[in-house]
């Protein structure tokens, strides 16, 4: 349902650039991402966004070229996840 909204609004909002929606998708990825961390391993928000930040899944995140910023922040959230729990990323 979220992420109905969140493309509703942004097809909705004519002044923002296609660079811009990208950057707030991403942005809001990050806030869930960083939301589910702490609540499935009780990490502070520092260890948890270190965790994002230094992961393979933001680095494929911010390559917009790849398209998983498009895809919902929970689905993301299982690849950082599976990460977390094996120290690599599943995709090379």
């Amino acid at each position: 349902m979220v992420q109905i909204v969140l493309f509703h609004y942004l097809n909705e909002s004519n002044n923002m650039s296609q660079q811009q929606q990208q950057n707030f998708l991403i942005a809001y990825t990050i806030d869930r991402m960083t939301e589910f961390l702490i609540e499935d391993y009780n990490l502070s928000i520092a260890t948890a966004l270190q965790f994002i930040y230094n992961s393979d899944t933001y680095q494929k995140l911010n390559k917009t070229e790849t398209g998983l910023y498009e895809q919902s922040p929970s689905y993301v959230y299982e690849l950082l996840d599976r990460e977390y729990q094996t120290g690599s990323a599943i995709f090379q």
